[in-house]
């Protein structure tokens, strides 16, 4: 029986990091099938991804031109959902704001491989700098991969 049936990686914005991720993990073999989607803890509007990730994407043969930021709501909590974070302060913010009855399956990405730094976020920077974020982001969810498919081989 597998472990986790949706995978949402949550950032603030939901117009950058957490589209990259969504787009990187979407494109990586798991042993079963888990429904991979982004979302903001801020959203007030719905808005497309950043020119300069989707530029990124673009340049790893990726895309996700026709993303539009979506929000966080209560009904993505379930026993079934893992959330992702990228910063320990989303988490946090994300426990405080929903109160989850299962705070165990809300975690923070680089804690979760094993990684010491936080992902940076690029907000405000360059093209480098969306780059950066895309190399570190593709390290961390290969270990993620490595590590869903071993939970799985185990449930």
């Amino acid at each position: 029986m597998k472990k986790y049936d949706r995978l949402i990686f949550v950032s603030k914005s939901d117009t950058a990091t957490g589209p990259m991720a969504e787009a990187i993990m979407q494109n990586k073999y798991l042993l079963d099938v888990l429904d991979v989607t982004s979302k903001g803890l801020v959203v007030l509007f719905p808005e497309p991804i950043n020119p300069k990730a989707e530029a990124v994407l673009v340049s790893n043969g990726l895309t996700m031109k026709t993303h539009m930021s979506d929000p966080l709501v209560r009904d993505d909590f379930d026993g079934r959902t893992l959330i992702m974070t990228f910063s320990s302060e989303v988490r946090e913010a994300i426990l405080k704001t929903f109160e989850p009855e299962r705070e165990d399956l809300v975690r923070v990405l680089h804690q979760e491989v094993g990684e010491l730094e936080e992902l940076k976020n690029p907000y405000g920077g360059s093209l480098a700098d969306y780059g950066q974020c895309y190399e570190e982001l593709l390290g961390m969810i290969n270990k993620l991969v490595v590590q869903l498919n071993e939970e799985e081989l185990l449930c």
